[in-house]
């Protein structure tokens, strides 16, 4: 059984910093390719990024480029997203998730093959 556990919310002021982090268990970690997203209230699940098994590719949201790092620790079975400039259009649920491919680059949460997801970590940034 996949789990996977986020860790790292919070509040912050805009400008700030705040760093991610995803436990997973339950998978060959280096199988899946590794994403976030994030869901504002009143809006709908939107990618944010995504990292595949090695770490040698990376995607992004536009609205996150420049701003936001995703990374991933293979032998700690974990990925991370590092979350700069913060600004307060980012404040939202942030959560993990884990695709069956070690190179998926699916950008729709409504997706199933983003099999697995995490229960969500919640960043606030204050203007």
């Amino acid at each position: 059984q996949v789990q996977l556990v986020e860790s790292g919310g919070g509040l912050v002021q805009a400008g700030g910093s705040l760093r991610l982090s995803c436990a997973a268990s339950g998978l060959t970690f280096t199988a899946y390719t590794m994403g976030w997203f994030r869901q504002a209230p009143g809006k709908e699940r939107e990618y944010v990024a995504a990292i595949s098994w090695s770490a040698t590719r990376t995607y992004y949201a536009e609205s996150v480029k420049g701003r936001f790092t995703i990374s991933r620790d293979n032998a700690k079975n974990t990925v991370y997203l590092q979350m700069n400039s913060l600004k307060p259009e980012d404040t939202a649920d942030y959560y993990c998730a884990a695709a069956s491919s070690p190179y998926y680059t699916g950008n729709s949460a409504s997706d199933t093959r983003w099999g697995s997801w995490g229960q969500g970590t919640q960043v606030t940034v204050s203007s």
